[in-house]
């Protein structure tokens, strides 16, 4: 597993476009790997700013974007099942189990799941 690669959540993402320096540091110069669901949920902001929604589309461009297949479909399901996850949550924890990647999230309900390499967020 290489150490400058990890997928992020959608809540780390969100701190790091307000600002916030503790999610540069975790982010900072790492190849940054997002389910279709974060840009999903990126984008579909109801009341962002043409602004707002430039910068999330830059910082977009420089991510890699993983789209669904029937292997995430299929852990997603397992996690949803297993822990009671919300459908975007557990879609984002299969692409990292996926990719076999960490997980960067400020959800504390997903640093319960096992076999996860969960980067928490505080």
């Amino acid at each position: 597993m290489n150490g400058n690669r990890l997928v992020s959540d959608t809540n780390v993402l969100i701190y790091l476009l307000k600002g916030e320096e503790k999610a540069a540091e975790i982010l900072n110069n790492k190849e940054i790997y997002l389910s279709v669901i974060s840009e999903i949920e990126l984008l579909g902001f109801r009341n962002s700013t043409i602004q707002e929604l430039n910068n999330i589309k830059k910082f977009l461009s420089d991510c890699y974007i993983v789209d669904l297949n029937n292997i995430i479909k299929e852990t997603a399901i397992e996690l949803k099942r297993t822990y009671n996850l919300k459908t975007p949550d557990a879609i984002i924890c299969a692409t990292s189990k996926f990719l076999n990647l960490p997980l960067a999230t400020s959800d504390n309900k997903l640093t319960k799941l096992e076999n996860m390499n969960i980067l928490y967020y505080e």
